[in-house]
């Protein structure tokens, strides 16, 4: 069975509508738009929208290209961001190394949780994810140095490898957009590579990718440490941006949200989880000032988005174009 997704991507670059010509430029344009949006818009605001957008894409891989749904990916993420805050904060590590300790633990944590969740599949994968992520909440409320219901406040930015002083936004903001840019670029690649390419057949037909002799349980760990590893690193620069670590991003909501994310956007497809980010973050942003109505608000969207634009709206997007190949 194949995926929306992924299923309108080769349609249109067999039908000449992706060629190499134009994704290079639509990257190039894509890149240009990030280097000149701080420009006109608050730039703290697109460094969530960036941090999301990675850990949507990293959630991606293990979803829309290997076809195993996470309910404990926030676990990962809420990890990363404690354990950045407090060797920044206590130990007084500079900010690069507070980013590659909260990525290692979260890939640890992911190698750890995805060797025993793999041992399922379907709802069961599911429930294990979940369970694992509840006992590492109830461990962020418990432990002393995440600061409980309160959050790890205060993390000080610091200065990157002794030579960029993070403290303004504007700096800070194309250290994020480059740390997302490294994030999507390993992302990118590997659902390009013949590892990739596995991961497609395991998500499409895994009978068959087992009987054609691939290791189908080594693969899926593998795409799950990755993942894992990325949402540790949106985790990490999270903490890092917004000088704190709270227990929300440990929270199953947050694991659901990011679901949300990869439906709205397009699942299986390289851009949609960014768009579903783009979209989710704004709503939340600009739409607090409802209260408990937001939540309301972002599910009707939800709805309305995954019965109108059944592959996502960047899913859509390469239907229309393969429709009508201008």
């Amino acid at each position: 069975m194949s995926v929306p997704g992924i299923q309108e991507s080769r349609t249109a670059w067999r039908l000449g509508i992706i060629t190499p010509g134009r994704k290079r430029a639509f990257f190039i344009a894509m890149g240009l738009l990030g280097l000149a949006l701080p420009l006109a818009v608050y730039p703290v605001f697109l460094m969530n929208v960036l941090c999301m957008a990675l850990f949507a894409s990293a959630f991606n891989l293990l979803l829309g290209y290997t076809g195993l749904l996470s309910f404990g990916h926030a676990a990962f993420l809420g990890s990363a961001g404690y354990v950045t805050g407090h060797v920044l904060k206590a130990w007084g590590w500079p900010p690069e190394a507070g980013l590659l300790a909260g990525t290692l633990v979260a890939t640890l944590l992911g190698l750890v949780i995805g060797g025993l969740a793999i041992r399922r599949s379907g709802i069961y994968f599911a429930m294990i994810t979940l369970g694992f992520a509840q006992m590492l909440y109830f461990l962020a409320v418990q432990l002393p140095f995440t600061g409980g219901e309160d959050g790890l406040q205060g993390i000080p930015r610091g200065t990157l490898f002794g030579l960029v002083p993070l403290d303004r936004p504007l700096t800070l903001y194309y250290v994020v957009y480059a740390i997302f840019l490294l994030g999507f670029f390993v992302i990118y690649r590997t659902i390009h590579s013949p590892f990739g390419h596995v991961l497609r057949s395991i998500r499409e037909n895994e009978p068959r990718a087992l009987s054609l002799g691939y290791d189908v349980d080594r693969y899926k760990l593998v795409a799950f440490v990755i993942s894992a590893g990325l949402s540790g690193l949106a985790g990490s620069t999270k903490a890092l941006v917004l000088q704190f670590a709270t227990l929300t991003d440990s929270h199953w909501h947050k694991s659901g949200e990011v679901v949300l994310m990869t439906l709205l956007g397009g699942m299986g497809t390289v851009m949609g989880p960014s768009v579903g980010a783009l979209v989710v973050v704004t709503m939340d942003n600009y739409l607090s000032g409802v209260g408990d109505w937001v939540t309301v608000i972002i599910g009707s969207v939800f709805v309305v988005g995954v019965l109108a634009f059944r592959r996502g709206f960047v899913g859509e997007a390469l239907h229309l174009a393969r429709n009508f190949p201008f």
